[in-house]
């Protein structure tokens, strides 16, 4: 399967990662990706920028050595009621507000919290993807929660990352995770997780995955350029003129 999106990247920005943004974008040209999501770590993440970091993402171009730039955010849950670390205001104008649990903002709890904060999230209509749920740490109810991502429009995120290493335990749970969203329905979204420029738009694991599962193309909303940009719509973000040409 051709994955032409990478909806998770880090750069110097999130304090724990290696490259600039020219350098991801350099990457993600050479990977053949044609669109680049920013998504640097929210400001509740130990070392994160200030807040003023998201909002100036008004001054980025739109491309960067050919490879189109999505303004996003990794923001951080922030507590059982399923908030997260970013005002309305700054949102407004991002393209893109990937959600994900970190241990440092939200200590892990019992299984049942977790399911009922990933389901707050969910219902908050504020988050358009889930990130890294593989992650045991924060077990979860997975038929309920991806049962309701499908039912109101949140993508869930296969992580290269968590496939490779980076959460111990992860993998299996992925697999699990995958599966179930294919057979009720929900929409895959595939992110590297890169925290320096050689791992962005590398999707060896997501694809041997996604593979092994047998997931259908028209569920990964990043298999195609035109997809993803028509997902961010039907989740209420500006249309963005520049990319009305793309057709990959």
């Amino acid at each position: 399967m051709k994955i032409v999106v990478d909806t998770h990247t880090h750069t110097l920005a999130s304090g724990h990662a290696y490259s600039s943004l020219l350098e991801n974008a350099q990457a993600a040209a050479e990977a053949g990706l044609a669109l680049l999501c920013v998504t640097d770590h929210a400001p509740s993440m130990p070392g994160a920028p200030h807040f003023w970091h998201f909002a100036n993402q008004k001054i980025l171009p739109r491309f960067l050595h050919g490879v189109g730039l999505l303004r996003g955010i990794e923001a951080n849950i922030i507590n059982p009621a399923g908030e997260i670390d970013i005002t309305p205001q700054v949102a407004e104008h991002l393209d893109w507000i990937l959600a994900s649990f970190h241990e440092p903002v939200f200590r892990p709890a019992d299984r049942e919290t977790h399911t009922q904060t990933l389901l707050n999230v969910i219902q908050s209509g504020r988050v358009d993807a889930l990130g890294h749920l593989g992650n045991p740490n924060f077990d979860f109810d997975f038929e309920r929660v991806i049962k309701a991502a499908a039912e109101c429009g949140v993508v869930i995120e296969i992580n290269n990352s968590s496939l490779s290493g980076s959460r111990v335990g992860s993998a299996p749970r992925c697999e699990d995770i995958a599966s179930l969203a294919k057979e009720l329905g929900a929409r895959i979204t595939t992110g590297s997780d890169a925290h320096f420029a050689a791992d962005v738009g590398n999707f060896t694991s997501v694809k041997a995955l996604l593979d092994y599962v047998a997931m259908p193309e028209e569920l990964v909303v990043t298999a195609n350029a035109q997809r993803f940009l028509a997902f961010l719509l039907e989740r209420g973000h500006h249309p963005i003129p520049e990319f009305s040409g793309m057709t990959s």
